[in-house]
């Protein structure tokens, strides 16, 4: 009966959490509310060679990015960039469609994983902000969407979530946080700089999540040339 009654106190913690977010890249956010065991790992799975990639990985810069069609206008330093993006986008909430060129002005040195799984055909990025101003999340600056169908056409299309914030001091640089939840696995990592979440779905297999973790390099490195 306990155990009957704390499923059920699981499930309706990951439901309350699911009103927020339908059109925002927080799957990750939902899942994390029902952890089943945490490790620390400083290597990756056997599958995974440094940096060497998997089988069935592409690389990121090779699919569609959802959101590069956005001005670029907002380009230039930091502060410009943010500000503009904001005025842009900020009246649809807080979290704002930005091409992957201005989350890379906007947060510099921001990295993303060289090869994803090759069942995802298209990324969204946004930059996300507090309530109400023109200025970044520290917890939560960017978020990514890895989908496997058109975005936002349905969520179980999204097969992952990468949320990228300030540093917060939890992981050691080299060290990888290995959270098992209900619904897939959440790999947590920092560069000294920014801390990087990446959740994966269950459907996923964990090699391509750490493969992701060990291909991760600057952002701006997978700009299209024209950007």
């Amino acid at each position: 009966m306990k155990s009957f009654l704390l499923l059920i106190v699981a499930v309706g913690m990951i439901a309350a959490a699911c009103g927020d977010e339908g059109m925002l890249d927080g799957l990750g956010d939902r899942a994390q509310k029902a952890v089943v065991g945490t490790t620390t790992s400083t290597e990756a799975p056997n599958e995974t060679s440094s940096r060497g990639g998997v089988e069935g990985s592409i690389p990121a810069a090779a699919v569609p990015w959802y959101n590069d069609d956005k001005s670029d206008q907002a380009i230039g330093l930091p502060a410009y960039t943010i500000s503009e993006v904001w005025e842009r986008g900020h009246e649809a909430g807080r979290f704002i469609q930005s091409s992957r060129a201005e989350i890379a002005v906007a947060l510099p040195g921001i990295q993303f994983p060289a090869q994803i799984p090759a069942a995802v055909s298209s990324v969204t990025s946004q930059l996300v902000y507090l309530e109400d101003v023109a200025t970044l999340d520290a917890g939560i600056s960017a978020a990514f969407g890895l989908w496997e169908l058109e975005p936002y056409s349905s969520d179980e299309g999204r097969v992952g979530v990468l949320r990228v914030g300030e540093d917060r001091g939890d992981v050691a640089e080299g060290e990888t946080l290995s959270e098992v939840v209900t619904a897939g696995l959440s790999l947590i990592w920092s560069d000294g700089r920014y801390r990087y979440e990446l959740f994966c779905r269950a459907s996923l297999a964990e090699e391509y999540c750490w493969n992701m973790v060990e291909t991760a390099t600057p952002l701006r490195d997978l700009l299209l040339p024209e950007a």
